[in-house]
């Protein structure tokens, strides 16, 4: 029990510190988009796939979701050489991924339904430049993660503004100190479709489980009524 608590109390710590002060901002995500989740699954196989697997889905489950035709699959989405059948594994080996950031870069696979698409969200708009950090980033929703920026090529470069609360010095903002190849509204469209997907992913049946429930909470209401009927029918001479 007490290592029990141990480790749930690190956790929480944990969770604290990385989510610090950090409002989170809205993710305008939309899983009936199959537009967005079409650039959402490139943008996750250019930029993310090379160190983080999503090895719960597959290739041909994408074409089956999104309506496409498999050879679109394998042209716009799946690397190259990839099978419609394969799983979307990363090729980084894991000894080397130890070496560049000190850990293994976690499966993808359920982030969205453990962090939130807000979390999600926020993080990959989050990143900043720290010259103290082996990668030259930071983020402000993790603070001191190991990732680098990975889209920094198309977001720029941004700077911590920080203020003094009594001896801390804490950031108050992020700016844009250098552009990059998109403009913001344009990364933001990046950033949404990507998180679009990885809620996709994390839970592909969603859509129809939602629209499933509608008809079960009729079936459930209908035959509640026609119980209740029936026991009023039964008990009616025995009062």
């Amino acid at each position: 029990m007490k290592t029990l608590l141990t480790v749930i109390f690190s956790l929480f710590a944990f969770t604290c510190s990385a989510s610090g002060k950090t409002e989170l901002m809205h993710a305008n995500i939309d899983l009936s988009d199959n537009t967005s989740l079409k650039r959402g699954a490139e943008h996750y196989v250019t930029y993310c796939l090379g160190c983080h697997s999503a090895k719960h889905i597959r290739y041909l489950r994408i074409a089956e979701d999104f309506e496409l035709n498999q050879d679109v699959v394998l042209k716009d989405i799946a690397p190259v050489g990839a099978s419609i059948y394969d799983s979307m594994l990363s090729a980084m080996d894991k000894h080397d991924s130890n070496i560049w950031f000190g850990t293994v870069p976690p499966d993808l696979s359920l982030i969205a339904r453990s962090r939130g698409s807000d979390w999600l969200y926020t993080y990959l708009k989050s990143f900043y430049r720290d010259d103290t950090k082996t990668h030259g980033t930071n983020n402000t929703l993790f603070k001191d993660v190991g990732m680098p920026n990975v889209l920094w090529k198309l977001q720029g470069q941004q700077i911590a503004h920080y203020t003094l609360e009594g001896e801390n010095k804490v950031i108050n903002s992020l700016s844009l100190e250098r552009p990059g190849e998109l403009s913001p509204s344009e990364f933001d469209v990046v950033v949404t479709d990507l998180v679009n997907f990885l809620e996709y992913v994390g839970e592909p049946a969603k859509l129809k489980r939602q629209q499933m429930g509608k008809y079960v909470l009729f079936f459930i209401l209908i035959i509640g009524f026609i119980g209740y009927l029936l026991k009023k029918e039964y008990w009616k001479d025995i009062h």
